[in-house]
């Protein structure tokens, strides 16, 4: 993909998620912050008149174009589906309607992105029971995008400042997801990361892997997982030149990634991830699906159709995912233009 030759600047497609959610207040609330369009170009990918309905209900300023029209100053384009049956949406109550439109928006993106007309995507939260409504197939947003660029090997992640976490397992039962803690399923994850985040970064990268027992089982006394399983898988990835180590005490490692001693942790299974970023990043964390061709950030949180009506929203993940995406979507131009020189 190209960026804008005129600014330079990367084109971020904003989907404005699911609209009877918080997505249209925190997009238009994320756009009025100071600086962001001076490290990307923005144009968000919904319903026109909704986001400008919201947008006087939020006592906003801010004006939108039409996608392909001549910009006026200061003003948002907008890539609009037009795909709202008005008189029929209720702020807070989701259906098969905002469902459908959410996925809609999601499906222009890819297809914007495909056509070079955007370098990147940031997601605002869907529900993932109005997708069911509407006949959409999918538990979220990662599926859904991973069949329509035809990817098959994927993963969550989770960027929250120097701390980035990819979990071996996501929305599993406790008991099927420390099944998944296998040798051969640690093997495809170190291996997986370390390409991911080397493409993503443009550098290589260091890799933590999270012990699964309580101080990674201590030499066996909490439990034989950490010597049958992720060692060897550790030990195997180092032999391949993957710079890994561990296994950590999980109670620690979170922390020491925080800090910035690790460029990635692996995580063993949902919970062990999410509890320490969003303890020590809540509010700041961005969902960066791996594996994608495209790059892909989302908020860390999901629709909120409890607060949807009070305009109470807090922003800051979506503003977060946006920059991410235009921070990631700048290195990997970076990098492809180092590649073309050499």
């Amino acid at each position: 993909m190209t960026t804008s030759e005129d600014k330079h600047l990367p084109i971020i497609g904003i989907t404005m998620g699911d609209p009877a959610g918080i997505g249209p207040e925190i997009v238009i609330n994320s756009l009025n912050a100071p600086g962001l369009f001076d490290i990307c170009d923005p144009i968000i990918i919904g319903d026109h008149f909704h986001l400008d309905h919201i947008a006087e209900d939020l006592g906003s300023a801010i004006n939108f174009s039409r996608f392909g029209d001549s910009v006026e100053n200061g003003s948002i384009q907008i890539f609009d589906l037009d795909n709202i049956e008005h008189e029929e949406l209720r702020l807070g109550e989701e259906s098969a309607m905002t469902g459908r439109a959410s996925a809609n928006y999601i499906e222009a993106a890819v297809d914007l992105w495909k056509t070079g007309k955007i370098d990147a995507i940031a997601t605002a939260p869907i529900s993932k029971n109005a997708l069911k409504l509407a006949g959409y197939n999918y538990p979220g947003h990662t599926e859904f995008l991973a069949e329509l660029t035809g990817t098959e090997e994927f993963r969550m992640s989770f960027f929250g400042g120097h701390l980035r976490v990819v979990l071996v397992s996501t929305h599993l039962p406790l008991r099927e997801a420390l099944e998944k803690v296998t040798k051969d399923e640690l093997l495809r994850l170190i291996r997986f990361s370390d390409r991911q985040f080397e493409r993503l970064l443009g550098r290589k990268v260091k890799i933590a892997v999270a012990g699964l027992n309580p101080h990674a089982s201590e030499g066996g006394m909490f439990g034989s997982e950490e010597a049958e399983r992720i060692t060897p898988a550790i030990e195997e990835c180092l032999r391949e030149g993957i710079d890994v180590s561990g296994p950590y005490s999980p109670d620690t490692i979170f922390l020491r990634g925080h800090k910035g001693e690790f460029d990635v942790v692996v995580a063993c299974y949902h919970d062990q991830a999410t509890i320490a970023v969003k303890s020590l990043a809540f509010g700041s964390a961005v969902n960066v699906t791996l594996g994608l061709p495209l790059i892909r950030t989302s908020v860390d949180h999901g629709t909120a159709f409890d607060i949807a009506e009070k305009f109470i929203a807090d922003e800051s993940s979506m503003l977060a995912a946006i920059k991410l995406a235009a921070e990631l979507a700048k290195l990997q131009k970076k990098s492809q233009n180092t590649e073309t020189l050499t």
